[in-house]
Order: structure tokens, then C-alpha cells, then sequence
């Protein structure tokens, strides 16, 4: 969901283009829904092809018994190339009128006006949904999208190697045990394997590493009220120690490639070179699928517990997830609004939370948090963290800043002079965009 959007028409032309087309719905808005007709086109996310096509087939038919005589056209996208078609796609006369948005995505096409106003009130759960996931659709009071299903960070680890190494298969949940179990474990693998990460944290993991500024107390950047700007704060002093804490873990644990950043992790755990890793609960499967490079030999020994933090607390996560949204061109507007609190309506994502997929909202959230599989990232989810609300935040670069700031630190430049430059960095992006 970090894909780079790189516009096929400038923000004017979009807007141009919206304000000429309207997004009020067609002219037969106010009749019978059974005399409805014309075509709603859904872009989603090729996981709900993989992972919950029945929910997709479900609500085509209860959509499709309300208004028999209205067509819906589901496409499937690939995130590697689907901001791109779908600049391509709104600067035309071909556009989807539902489209699944990566929560890091959205605040762009808010922005652009590519995305219609929606009205929380239409949809299951609204008044529960989760905050962070929320936020993403949220600017100067108004929502812009319906929460789809959240995700958070957690401890991925093979029971086998901690047991060996520990005598005990359960991750220990303070920071100080934790780490005397890494140490464990460095020295039973590492005198086999010395490219053996006993804690796999990549260098450029800019995720993890704002995970631990937040655990410190520290942010990003934050939004100065006299001056009206955005401002960097990697370089206070709680930044700075949240920051350390992960450079200070990186040279210790990680023996592999520290370059590199959190893409292949789990392909790193699949190929028995990592006891633990720290990502999204869903990529614990990812490590025994061998669809997907990964070992299917690891299938029962890879488990995921809560990642222990500083300070005797659980580290934050990152708030992932994805968001639906009605475009601002489209001419069905309100059929649109319809088929999307069908798919996010609380039966539906009782079919997320049957999968394990953590649900848009804490009502349904609350199961999960009993199951072995899911406990660890659905009590990390309701308070997690997630990038500046600000409109400057948008662009790729920003990420690119905060994966140099580390690489920088772990060649040799020092926390200081590296945070500072990045700070100066942010408030130039941040601030010319905004």
C-alpha cells in the first residue's frame, strides 16, 4: 500500500474534470430501485479475489435482488500499478465509480477532489470505526471514504528456534526477556549460520523505526499553530531516542543485508535466516505459502505474539488497512454509496473477521482479540499510529527521506546531524505541498 502516485493529469485538470462531470448520481435517482438502471464499476484490491470472493459474489446478489436491472462490473487491480491506471482512468471518460484505496493513498485523491463526500451515517459501525483507519478518510471535518478492513504490526517468530535456544516456545512480552532470548537464540543459530538475524529488523524499515519514536513519545512532524505550518520533529529529543533504539537493534541483530527495507522479510523467515520479524499479522502466512516464495516446511512453527517495546510496553503499530471511496465523477453516485455499505455492512465483515482479517471497526474487533491468531494485532490496532493528517504528507518522497535518514545513521552519521537534515527535509516537501 505504499505504491507512488504518480499523476497522469496535473490536480487542476482532475479537478477540471470532476467539476464537469459532477458526482450527484443520474437522473433516475429518485425512482423504484427496481427500475433503476445502468452500471456501477468496482475497482478492488486483487486480495478480495484471492482471499473473500464469496463476500464479492454475496453482495453482488443482495445488490443485484435490490436493483435487478442495474449491472455491476467488479475489476480486480494489482497494487503495483494500480494508482497509475487509476490517474490515467479519472482523467478520461473511463472510471471506476467504487475503488478500493490503500489508507496511505487516499489523502491524494482527497486532495485532488477526485473522491466524493460520503455521509458515515449510511454505514454499520460507523460510530466504532477504528480512529486511525478513520482518520485516513477524514479532512477539515468531512469523510471521503468508508473504512474497508484495518491491519497492524506484530512479532512473526519460529517457535522451534526460540524454544531451542530458550527452552520456552512463547515470546517473551517484556523488552529486557525479549532481548536476552534474541541473545540466546544469536548464539545457538549464529555459530551454525553468521547470516542468522535472531530479530530481522532491516535497516530502512521506516515503519518500525516511527514505531519506536512513537514508543519514546516522539513524532514525525507536527503542525505549528502560529507559524500555520507543518514542522519536522525527528530531530527532538524524544525522536532522537526512539530512533537510536532501533539503530541500536539493527547493528546488533540484523547479520544480513541492513540496506534493505521490510519488502522481502518474510521470504528472509521462509528461508530459515530469521527467528523473528516484526510486520503485519498477515505475513505470518506468507512465510508457509508456497505460493508465495514461502517455506510450507515452517507451517505449525510459526506463531505471532504482541512485539515488546521500551519502557515495559507493547511497541505501537503502524495503521494499515484499506478504504472504499465513491468518485467524484461518477454518474451512479448513489447506487455506489449502496453497494459499498452492502461490502463493509457488519455481515460482511463478519466474513473479514471469519478469515482473520481485522474488521473497520472495535465492534467486531472484539472477538479477535481472544483468538490465538489474531490477539496480538487486534489489541495493537485500536491505537495505532499513522502518518501526518497533513496534505504534504502525500507524495512517496517523504518515505524516501526517512528510509536515507536511517541508512545515513547506519553508515556513520550521527542520530543529530542525520534527523536534522531529514527535518529540514520534510519541511520542505511537506509544507510546498501542503
Amino acid at each position: 500500500m505504499k505504491r507512488k502516485l504518480i499523476a497522469a493529469v496535473g490536480v487542476a485538470a482532475m479537478m477540471s474534470a470532476v467539476a464537469a462531470c459532477g458526482g450527484e448520481g443520474g437522473s433516475d435517482a429518485g425512482k423504484d430501485p427496481k427500475d433503476r438502471t445502468g452500471d456501477v464499476t468496482v475497482w478492488l484490491m486483487v486480495d478480495a479475489q484471492s482471499t473473500w470472493p464469496g463476500l464479492v459474489k454475496d453482495v453482488n446478489a443482495q445488490f443485484k435482488k435490490k436493483y435487478p436491472k442495474v449491472k455491476v462490473n467488479v475489476s480486480y487491480q494489482q497494487w503495483a500499478d494500480k494508482a497509475k491506471k487509476l490517474d490515467t482512468a479519472l482523467g478520461g471518460d473511463k472510471f471506476p465509480d467504487v475503488v478500493e484505496l490503500g489508507n496511505t493513498e487516499t489523502m491524494q485523491y482527497i486532495l485532488n477532489g477526485a473522491l466524493a463526500e460520503i455521509d458515515p451515517k449510511k454505514y454499520d459501525n460507523s460510530d466504532t470505526w477504528i480512529k486511525g483507519l478513520k482518520d485516513t478518510c477524514s479532512f477539515e471535518g468531512k469523510m471521503y471514504c468508508v473504512p474497508y478492513y484495518s491491519s497492524a504490526r506484530v512479532a512473526i517468530y519460529n517457535k522451534d528456534l526460540l524454544k531451542s535456544a530458550t527452552g520456552s516456545d512463547k515470546l517473551p512480552t517484556d523488552e529486557a526477556a525479549f532481548l536476552k532470548a534474541m541473545d540466546k537464540e544469536t548464539a545457538k543459530q549464529g555459530a551454525k549460520d553468521k547470516r542468522f538475524s535472531s530479530l530481522y529488523l532491516p535497516g530502512r524499515y521506516w515503519y518500525a523505526a516511527m514505531s519506536y519514536v512513537e514508543a519514546y513519545g516522539g513524532s514525525i512532524a507536527s503542525y505549528d499553530d502560529a507559524s500555520k505550518k507543518w514542522k519536522g520533529t525527528l530531530s527532538d529529543a524524544k525522536s532522537q531516542e526512539g530512533i537510536q533504539h532501533f539503530i541500536d537493534l539493527v547493528k546488533k541483530y540484523n547479520k544480513g543485508d541492513i540496506t534493505k527495507d521490510e519488502q522481502d522479510h518474510a521470504n528472509v523467515m521462509a528461508n530459515e535466516k530469521a527467528g523473528v520479524l516484526y510486520g503485519n499479522g498477515w505475513e505470518a502466512g506468507s512465510v508457509v505459502d508456497g505460493k508465495a516464495n514461502g517455506n510450507p516446511k515452517l507451517k505449525d512453527k510459526i506463531a505471532v505474539a504482541s512485539m515488546p517495546g521500551p519502557n515495559g510496553k507493547t511497541l505501537p503499530s503502524f495503521v494499515g488497512g484499506s478504504d472504499l471511496a465513491v468518485t467524484q465523477k461518477s454518474k451512479n453516485a448513489d447506487l455506489a454509496e449502496d453497494w459499498i455499505s452492502m461490502f463493509t455492512s457488519e455481515k460482511s465483515q463478519s466474513v473479514l473477521t471469519s478469515k482473520n482479517v481485522l474488521p473497520s471497526n472495535t465492534k467486531q474487533l472484539q472477538p479477535l482479540k481472544e483468538k490465538a491468531e489474531t490477539e496480538a494485532a487486534a489489541n495493537a490496532v485500536e491505537s495505532a499510529w499513522f502518518t501526518p493528517i497533513a496534505p504534504g504528507w502525500t507524495a512517496i518522497e517523504k518515505e524516501e527521506v526517512l528510509k536515507n535518514m536511517l541508512l545515513d545513521i547506519l553508515k556513520g552519521k550521527s542520530v543529530a546531524t542525520a534527523t536534522k537534515a531529514a527535518d529540514a527535509k520534510i519541511d520542505e516537501l511537506i509544507n510546498k505541498e501542503s
